[in-house]
């Protein structure tokens, strides 16, 4: 979902009745669905009861169902109208521990706000986990005493993101006037590393690049799209890929819809899947080869047969191995 600042409900009610007919006419949807994702950082602001209704012929108890909440979305309410609705899995998007970070980022809680309701998620959701950023100024160190209470929050999975300053953005404003000064790239890949000894310090594997999770609570959503398999994306700012097609809505309506060649579709979705623990089958491409040998032999990518997977150090330089590929 499209997140936008200072809609009234009427608009929020609006928007929610198209992509509930939106749902409701897409053929593509006839057979059952094995995984929805409401993102854009707080769904829960909407009555998504028409959607609810839209997709309850299309799934069941086998279907993982997401949805994102801000702390500040999370009421008992809220969960059991989530949970009613047929919601079984909850991505809340804390971004820090530190509450001088929280405040300069807008956030309007604190720590123990969002671990207050954390706990309150996992009365209705024991499939729950969070999202973090590394880097944000003012960030002294990776990990703080606050992150050894994680391992008792009953996490079963993690985000872990570097920060990415968006423009238009305050924080841009900031940055390029020198008011703000984000860790540099090194420091940034240093405290990932260090973040990712604690993240399976406390029961959570790295099973791609970013992502976290107790064994049995991979994001099944984030690797279908990671393994190359299609998805629908409905909603302002959702992106969709159905075979050779990529599309993403602008609004309703303004669809904008790409045709890509079977080899562009083929490059893609195999590039996808080194960011995974499985790695990249380079079996239909042997004109990488040598250019994934060499980073094997630099210690950045292991190799098994025709299978190449990121190393530790591969992990934090990926997008710079997937550049030269292409």
């Amino acid at each position: 979902m499209h997140s936008r600042a200072g809609a009234s409900a009427a608009v929020r009610s609006a928007y929610v009745g198209k992509l509930a007919r939106e749902l409701g006419r897409l053929d593509l949807l006839a057979s059952r669905l094995s995984t929805v994702y409401f993102g854009g950082g707080s769904p829960a602001l909407c009555d998504l009861s028409p959607v609810f209704d839209a997709l309850r012929s299309r799934i069941d108890s086998s279907c993982e169902f997401t949805v994102e909440l801000h702390p500040l979305d999370v009421t008992e309410e809220n969960l059991r109208r989530l949970r009613e609705g047929g919601v079984n899995r909850v991505s809340m998007g804390v971004q820090s521990l530190d509450d001088g970070i929280l405040a300069d980022m807008g956030r309007g809680y604190s720590f123990h706000d969002a671990e207050r309701a954390f706990a309150a998620v996992k009365r209705f959701f024991d499939n729950a986990g969070i999202d973090l950023i590394v880097g944000y100024p003012g960030e002294e160190t990776a990990l703080s005493p606050r992150h050894a209470r994680l391992g008792k929050w009953g996490l079963r999975h993690c985000s872990v993101y570097s920060l990415m300053v968006e423009d238009g953005t305050r924080l841009c404003r900031e940055v390029r006037e020198g008011r703000k000064v984000p860790a540099d790239d090194d420091t940034v890949m240093d405290r990932l590393g260090v973040v990712a000894a604690f993240m399976e310090s406390i029961g959570l594997e790295r099973y791609e690049i970013s992502n976290y999770a107790a064994g049995g609570y991979e994001c099944r959503h984030n690797l279908a799209v990671w393994r190359g398999e299609d998805y629908v994306g409905l909603g302002e700012g959702a992106y969709g890929r159905m075979g050779l097609l990529r599309t993403k809505d602008y609004r309703f309506g303004s669809e904008r819809i790409e045709h890509v060649s079977p080899e562009s579709d083929a490059k893609e979705r195999a590039m996808f899947s080194l960011r995974t623990r499985e790695g990249l089958d380079a079996g239909n491409f042997p004109r990488w080869t040598e250019t994934l040998d060499r980073f094997a032999g630099e210690g950045l990518l292991a190799k098994n047969g025709r299978t190449y997977r990121l190393t530790g150090r591969g992990r934090e330089v990926c997008d710079a191995i997937l550049a030269e590929i292409v």
